[in-house]
């Protein structure tokens, strides 16, 4: 392997991040609002199966976090997937790496605000219908930009807060149900059913690996890590190992408690509601409210950044880099980040944009486990964090994406698409602003 290492950057932020830190970071990442809403859906899909699907789709996932783990070995600085894919492939790609990950947590962010919306009118049945769903959904994410805009960040500071009380009344839960349930936890499997109608297994991995996304947020800030080719892959693959064994008891914890559960569009409200009474529900909400407000606020804070940053780069128009001139913040790509997500949680329920988050991730991975067999001979030197078995595991990356590829749905295709070809838009124009 070639000794050649990427040099450190000027400006360099201060490494302070540990592998505890790290860990925070990737679980805080996976663990967002969408296990809130996903027991039912899966329970439709895959019935007694779903808890097993939980395992199933880290299995997916950990080779593709294998690969992020081993490219953010190699460079010193922070940026993520925009500089994994301008190191492989050239500004372009690198930009549409940029841009996917803008997309996917743009409709992220949009499902949640659906998902806050749906588990209000377990209180309110009212708002989740008709005019007081959309000026319910108008409220919530018009707020959200301009207390951004205005430069109220100082909410963010309520983050760690909010990450305890979510992590707290998820444990609970868990714990609290399977001592009350006892054996009933466990499903009795009939092997002649998991292929046979009425389950599709498919579309349940596809549905369930949006609770496994998020954990390429770790890598942004890999410039602030103390040993990133140390603690990086360590964070990360016991991130992955403690959150799918809290997922996997949560689900059977919510079949067990609630067996019309398929039906529900407020599972886990449901489930705590059949095990504590009124009370549960209540706390629940507390968990939904701390766990879908955390993940809103760091969404609409640090996702318009990105397109500010590929603003001030030239690869988006120079419109999404204007500061405003008294609040000192970038309120164009704020606004615009807002805007789309109207739209899309308007138009969008739950479990649509869920899934049509996924083909956006499913791009991004297929990318960064390309571009290790491109950078691992030109940047991998003595400290990296060079995987295994040759380039076996990138390929079982590319694999596991392109079959949730064949599950995907053609509307989530052609939103993604949609977007693409938006993104692809702004980028020539910018190109076209800066030859002028």
């Amino acid at each position: 392997m070639s000794e050649v290492k990427m040099a450190e950057p000027a400006g360099t932020l201060p490494r302070h991040l540990g592998l505890f830190g790290l860990w925070l970071l990737v679980v805080n990442g996976l663990i967002g609002a969408g296990i809130f809403g996903l027991p039912g859906g899966a329970t439709k899909l895959a019935g007694e199966y779903s808890p097993l699907i939980y395992l199933f789709c880290a299995l997916l996932i950990l080779p593709i976090l294998l690969c992020m783990a081993e490219l953010a070995s190699y460079f010193r600085g922070s940026g993520g997937p925009v500089r994994y894919g301008t190191a492989a492939f050239g500004p372009f790609i690198g930009f549409q790496a940029g841009w996917l990950y803008y997309i996917a947590r743009l409709v992220s962010f949009a499902a949640n605000t659906v998902l806050l919306v749906d588990s209000i009118g377990y209180f309110w049945p009212a708002a989740t219908a008709g005019i007081n769903r959309s000026m319910l959904l108008t409220a919530i994410i018009v707020s959200l930009t301009f207390i951004n805009v205005v430069g109220s960040v100082r909410a963010m500071r309520s983050l760690a807060l909010l990450t305890f009380i979510k992590f707290a009344v998820l444990l609970l839960l868990v714990i609290c149900g399977m001592a009350y349930l006892g054996g009933q936890v466990l499903p009795a499997f009939n092997p002649a059913n998991v292929f046979s109608s009425p389950y599709d297994i498919g579309a349940a991995t596809l549905l369930l690996i949006y609770a496994f996304v998020g954990f390429e947020s770790v890598i942004v800030p890999a410039g602030e890590a103390k040993n990133p080719a140390r603690d990086m892959p360590r964070a990360l693959i016991l991130g992955l190992l403690l959150v799918t064994l809290l997922y996997i008891g949560i689900q059977l914890v919510s079949v067990a408690a609630v067996p019309d559960i398929a039906n529900s569009s407020s599972p886990l409200l449901d489930v705590a509601a059949s095990l504590f009474g009124p009370v549960g529900a209540i706390i629940l909400m507390l968990g939904v409210v701390a766990s879908v407000a955390a993940n809103l606020l760091g969404a609409i804070f640090s996702t318009p950044r990105a397109s500010f940053a590929l603003a001030d780069d030239g690869s988006l128009p120079a419109w999404f880099g204007k500061v405003h001139r008294r609040f000192l913040t970038p309120a164009n790509s704020i606004v615009f980040f807002g805007a789309l997500a109207l739209l899309l949680t308007l138009y969008g329920s739950f479990l649509w944009l869920a899934a049509a988050t996924v083909v956006s991730r499913i791009l991004l991975y297929a990318l960064t486990c390309a571009a290790v067999p491109v950078l691992r001979p030109k940047l991998a030197s003595n400290d990296s964090f060079v995987l295994p078995l040759g380039y076996s595991i990138p390929l079982l990356g590319l694999a596991a994406c392109g079959w949730l590829a064949l599950q995907v749905s053609l509307s989530s295709v052609l939103a993604t698409a949609l977007f693409v070809l938006l993104g692809t838009a702004l980028y020539f124009l910018a190109r076209w602003q800066a030859e002028k």
